[in-house]
């Protein structure tokens, strides 16, 4: 099986506090750890370093160009191809983001990696707080940083929900007050403490999600709506005539998400509601859809899944104000 966690020597660079990953792959570790532990446990205590580029020009002369190779320090594998003005942001710096929250008692460190051959490498924080849906459908608050080595890619720090009952990665809706994540191109250089003001703080935002998910438990769905909803989410890629009105004219992604409603883990919280219906998308997204569960979880946090979660909260907060 393809994995998008990096192997080295034989060993995941990843690691994790508690229940073993899909994978099995990584090192179990305490939950105690600093952020500095937690990265040197999961091999992620390099460096990389911008190494100017050149040719031989047919005078047989090195001609320099405006590119350089971003090269990671214990290895010397080269990781991508940059221009002079991308700036790089070390792993070291990236776990020290959390430093702050760690040693406040606010988060501890939950899981780091590097997917893509090393050209992200990720952290994970649980914030020390949660929210019952319903009085019973557990959702944990996390903190996501993702530090890509990669041209093109802008450093990514994000609040995230997990449903526990699940583990689903949910996502804000843009009806949200304000973001849940600040990005950062690489041509600035990286500042964390611009990044924790724009970030706010956690408590309401994690408040602002659990307002968006009491508010879809509340509202309920018809069998036309919901038919809307799957199509909207997963249109066909073709454009359609009219919009369909029965089940077996849904796109196959749309009728893997309705197949998921009854059956997702946790279909008995909020029956019938704009929020299971929600919760059948991101189910489907996280869990099932992609070549292997690392490549859905690249996707459902980094890739086109995230995106299409977001579009999910979206289109269910609408027809949930129209319900």
């Amino acid at each position: 099986m393809a994995h998008e966690l990096e192997i080295i020597d034989g060993q995941a660079q990843m690691a994790y506090v508690g229940e073993k990953p899909w994978h099995g792959l990584g090192v179990e570790v305490s939950n105690d750890l600093t952020p500095a532990q937690i990265m040197a446990k999961a091999g992620l205590d390099w460096e990389v370093e911008k190494m100017p580029l050149s040719f031989t020009n047919r005078g047989g002369k090195l001609q320099p160009v405006n590119k350089h190779a971003l090269v990671r320090s214990h290895d010397s594998k080269v990781l991508d191809v940059i221009g002079d003005d991308w700036n790089p942001v070390q792993n070291a710096e990236a776990f020290e983001f959390f430093s702050e929250y760690v040693l406040a008692g606010d988060m501890e460190m939950n899981t780091a990696g590097s997917l893509k051959g090393g050209k992200n490498v990720f952290a994970l924080a649980k914030v020390k707080e949660s929210f019952d849906i319903l009085g019973q459908d557990q959702v944990d608050s996390y903190l996501l940083f993702s530090n890509p080595h990669e041209y093109g890619k802008a450093v990514d720090v994000r609040f995230t929900p997990i449903r526990v009952v699940c583990n689903n990665t949910l996502t804000f809706s843009l009806q949200s007050s304000s973001k849940n994540f600040v990005k950062v191109g690489h041509r600035s250089k990286f500042d964390a403490d611009m990044v924790k003001q724009q970030m706010g703080i956690a408590s309401e935002k994690f408040a602002q999600y659990k307002e968006m998910a009491e508010f879809l438990s509340t509202r309920r769905f018809s069998a036309e709506s919901l038919i809307q909803y799957y199509n909207e989410v997963f249109p066909y890629t073709h454009k359609q005539a009219e919009a369909p009105t029965k089940v077996e004219d849904l796109s196959k992604n749309a009728r893997a998400a309705m197949d998921l409603l009854y059956t997702q883990p946790g279909a008995q919280y909020g029956e019938g509601t704009w929020w299971q219906a929600l919760n059948s998308v991101t189910y489907l997204t996280d869990h099932k859809m992609g070549r292997s569960a690392d490549t859905r979880m690249q996707s459902a946090w980094f890739g086109i899944n995230q995106s299409r979660k977001l579009k999910a909260a979206n289109k269910a907060v609408e027809f949930a104000n129209a319900a």
